[in-house]
């Protein structure tokens, strides 16, 4: 079904995770260190990857990182750490998912799973994407690091119209006319508040509407 890079030094867990992922008939690429493992995401098709964050030369974080550079495949970290600030930083970092050792291999082909079908549904929507925001059209759905974000139908519009059209300026009366039509009779006021809650709305991923002074906004990728 899915092609799942498992990233384990440990070999007794690396074998019990790629037993689960078989059962469900997945196929596995392991990989024991964190070389070994961007290698891996380089040289092969992987639709999903299991990190553990611990792993010799290249931690899980740093593999995470460069992964994001590549693709938007769903990433999973293991650790033995508990500490809430581990796992933010492994959000940062770009992770959909996080298990703490030790865990339940059930659990995790569950979120496996569940991961997958939602990339599944994604990659068939012309889903469109900028950092850690993924745009779908045809659902009018916005997933923020694997949160659905909830916008009105006008913050929506204007996001795909930002996102369709990637750092490139727009005064405040052009996007009037494209997201509220010509014969709106507000000002231009109306885009600095939506774009205001917007920005909010999208948390760090706000930062990339950019106000240019006398110019307008754009949208940087």
């Amino acid at each position: 079904m899915a092609v799942i890079l498992v990233a384990e030094d440990e070999r007794s867990m690396q074998d019990i995770i790629v037993e689960y992922m078989k059962r469900s008939g997945h196929s596995c690429i392991t990989a024991d260190d964190g070389i070994e493992a961007v290698t891996v995401l380089k040289n092969n098709p992987v639709d999903l990857a299991i990190l553990d964050i611990m792993m010799p030369y290249l931690d899980g974080f740093l593999v995470c990182k460069l992964a994001r550079e590549m693709n938007n495949l769903p990433i999973i970290f293991l650790t033995a750490k508990g500490d809430e600030e581990d796992k933010l930083k492994g959000y940062e970092y770009g992770a959909d998912d996080y298990m703490t050792k030790p865990f339940s291999p059930k659990l995790l082909l569950a979120k496996v799973n569940a991961l997958l079908r939602r990339s599944t549904m994604i990659a068939s929507q012309n889903a469109l994407y900028a950092g850690e925001i993924v745009l779908i059209p045809s659902s009018h759905m916005v997933i923020i690091n694997g949160d659905d974000v909830e916008l009105t139908h006008k913050e929506f519009e204007m996001l795909y119209f930002f996102m369709k059209n990637k750092n490139q300026v727009f005064s405040r009366a052009q996007l009037l006319n494209r997201i509220w039509g010509y014969d709106f009779e507000g000002n231009t006021r109306t885009v600095d508040t939506h774009i205001k809650t917007l920005r909010q709305k999208l948390g760090d991923e706000g930062r990339r509407i950019v106000t240019l002074i006398r110019s307008g906004y754009k949208f940087e990728v």
